[in-house]
């Protein structure tokens, strides 16, 4: 073991011991201390090794929001296993897939439905353990000592699911000092102080509440979770627990607002960004780098979280900021060429937070990391003051709400219907969620269909979220080559309002 090293299981360990009496966990009648979630991370350990967990297997978390999700990524980083939560709003047909990339040898889950369908129809071949009291069984069983296995902190312990640009997602693998790295910046933009407490009120599958999660816990302060976003909930634990930060934006900010118009809880322990009269009135407006800079910057799931931070460079020309400390960012052009301040190219990344590549997919990654840089497909520019303009995606992306909906993937959907000749989707402005998606259907000749049959079709095959809200047939799609031609599309029907724009 290298006296370098620093894992996320040896940072539990010295909060049990720098920490006794700290508050890690809350999470409705459970209220955990760091002595007790190191005791309950340590049994769990030892339960997934006793089945198979080794170095490198990974942990499948179905369900929704948990204290158990970190504690299970916890449990993974003492085995040098990977914890992977997934999005259980997805379809059976999609978590199976997920069952059948990953290949878990444990999977904890909560009953759905979809849930269900994709256990019988993976071929991955798996424990399966219902969350809550099967679950605490099969951890009690465990031994209380912490497992003897040397974890090296290069290597993955968390595996969200991203990029699905040719129409499936893939596991973006991040490793012990990557996120190590990545939370001691934000805990430094954010100006994170003893005592910060964070509600998970966001999903845990995604990266923006995560990153938080892992600062609140990395500073040794107190994780809250709440199942799902329910506003008045959210007011009520941000009271009761006087929460410091939580995973709120614009539509989820309005509806606080709305819930807690009477003034019926005092929301003022809340450091956060302003955003309008009323919401400033209830709460504490954040005055740190991050709060101030209204949580500006660039980033994506296989950097951590943030690539670059507006608050760091307070009254830049560029809106994203400037990179991490951590990290080195270049523009560059097709050929792998650093582009002049003030010209387009492909932002590129290499440093401490970068992930370490997807799981199983080889071509993909060697594709992303060549000439030593990660590719993030994004497009950008370095200003003449060398901050940082984000274009917008390299190929097309749709971002309705926090969401990022990936044309291919709902155009897969879409041509799976046998009535489908070809399709295309579009983003089109939503003042609500900033885009909404717009599905382009061709039907085969003599066949019919609805736009409410087109929008049913696609919630069975993929997340509801991901669905058209609106629907157009057209004759045929233009294309660009193999691919439509979506500015063609956006003119014709009336797309816009994409990132970076």
């Amino acid at each position: 073991m290298s006296v370098h090293g620093l894992t996320l299981g040896d940072v539990l360990g010295e909060h049990r011991r720098g920490r006794p009496l700290g508050l890690a966990v809350v999470d409705a009648d459970v209220r955990l201390t760091y002595p007790g979630l190191d005791e309950r991370v340590n049994r769990l350990a030892n339960a997934l090794a006793a089945d198979g967990v080794a170095p490198g297997e990974r942990v499948l978390w179905l369900g929704r929001n948990s204290f158990r999700i970190l504690e299970l990524l916890l449990a993974a980083a003492r085995l040098g296993a990977i914890c992977c939560p997934a999005n259980r709003r997805q379809s059976a047909g999609e978590l199976t897939f997920v069952l059948d990339d990953l290949r878990p040898a444990v999977v904890v889950f909560e009953e759905s439905e979809a849930a269900g369908q994709a256990r019988a129809r993976t071929v991955a071949k798996a424990r399966w353990v219902a969350a809550g009291e099967e679950y605490e069984a099969y951890a009690a069983a465990g031994a209380p000592s912490e497992p003897a296995v040397t974890v090296d902190p290069g290597d993955p312990v968390l595996a969200l699911y991203t990029a699905a640009f040719d129409g499936r997602p893939a596991a973006a693998l991040l490793s012990h000092t990557a996120l190590i790295a990545h939370t001691m910046t934000l805990l430094h933009v954010r100006r994170m102080e003893d005592g910060f407490t964070y509600l998970n009120s966001g999903p845990l599958f995604h990266v923006g509440t995560m990153m938080f999660c892992l600062a609140a816990f990395q500073l040794g302060g107190t994780n809250v979770f709440t199942p799902a976003y329910d506003p008045e909930e959210v007011c009520r634990l941000i009271e009761a627990e006087r929460c410091t930060h939580a995973f709120l934006f614009g539509p989820m900010i309005d509806r606080l607002v709305e819930a807690n118009a009477g003034g019926a809880h005092d929301l003022s322990s809340l450091r956060f960004a302003s955003h309008s009269p009323a919401w400033d009135a209830m709460i504490t407006v954040d005055d740190s780098p991050w709060g101030a800079s209204k949580m500006g910057g660039y980033g994506q799931t296989e950097v951590g979280g943030m690539l670059t931070f507006l608050g760091l460079a307070p009254g830049g020309r560029g809106p994203a900021g400037r990179p991490s400390p951590l990290v080195h960012v270049r523009i560059l052009d097709p050929a792998g060429t650093e582009v002049p301040p003030g010209e387009t190219g492909e932002i590129c990344a290499r440093g401490a937070t970068i992930f370490s590549g997807y799981w199983n997919r080889p071509e993909r990654n060697a594709a992303k990391t060549a000439g030593g840089w990660h590719h993030t497909g994004d497009l950008g520019r370095r200003e003449p003051d060398g901050t940082i303009t984000f274009i917008g995606p390299g190929l097309r992306m749709i971002k309705s709400a926090n969401e990022n909906i990936y044309p291919a993937e709902v155009e897969r959907a879409l041509r799976e219907h046998e009535a489908v000749a070809d399709a295309a989707v579009i983003g089109v402005p939503d003042p609500a969620w900033g885009q909404s998606v717009k599905a382009i259907v061709v039907l085969k000749d003599g066949a019919s269909l609805t736009p409410e049959q087109v929008v049913a079709h696609v919630r069975s095959r993929i997340a509801s979220y991901k669905k058209p809200r609106h629907v157009e047939f057209a004759d045929a799609i233009p294309k660009k080559g193999h691919t439509p031609d979506y500015d063609a599309l956006d003119a014709a029907y009336g797309g816009g309002g994409h990132p970076g724009t």
